[in-house]
């Protein structure tokens, strides 16, 4: 386990509408490969990263879901993110992490920078065009 690069505060970002005290645990679907029941919860110590998961996490539901943006307190142990660190980029420039652990609902963020219209077309264009095949393996 490679020693994680920072001590938070970390966000999450979702549809699900959750208050403080409330708890995220693994054992769903992955947005991005739903047929992968994700083995960990996943949470970045950068708060505009959370809010374009939440963006992604909206779009790929069907469009109608709210984003939510949360600050997480994890309750166990975590690890860099293997999915992108040293695998899709150098280190761990998006500063993501995930944990088998449940994550703790500490509040919710509301001032978060929203993706604009056009933005999040790219964003959908980018995902939809990749077929699925070709996204890669998800490290569960």
């Amino acid at each position: 386990m490679t020693k994680a690069l920072d001590e938070g505060p970390f966000f999450h970002g979702t549809t699900a509408d959750l208050k403080a005290g409330d708890v995220l645990t693994s054992g769903h679907r992955s947005n991005y490969r739903p047929e992968v029941v994700m083995n960990h919860v996943y949470f970045t110590a950068l708060v505009d990263g959370a809010g374009l998961a939440a963006e992604l996490a909206a779009e790929l539901s069907g469009g109608g879901a709210t984003p939510h943006v949360y600050e997480v307190a994890p309750t166990g142990g975590f690890e860099n993110d293997p999915n992108v660190t040293d695998k899709k980029f150098p280190g761990n420039p998006t500063r993501s992490y995930r944990s088998a652990a449940p994550l703790r609902i500490v509040r919710e963020i509301t001032d978060w920078t929203r993706l604009s219209p056009e933005a999040l077309q790219l964003w959908r264009d980018r995902l939809i065009s990749i077929p699925p095949h070709e996204r890669g393996e998800i490290l569960n």
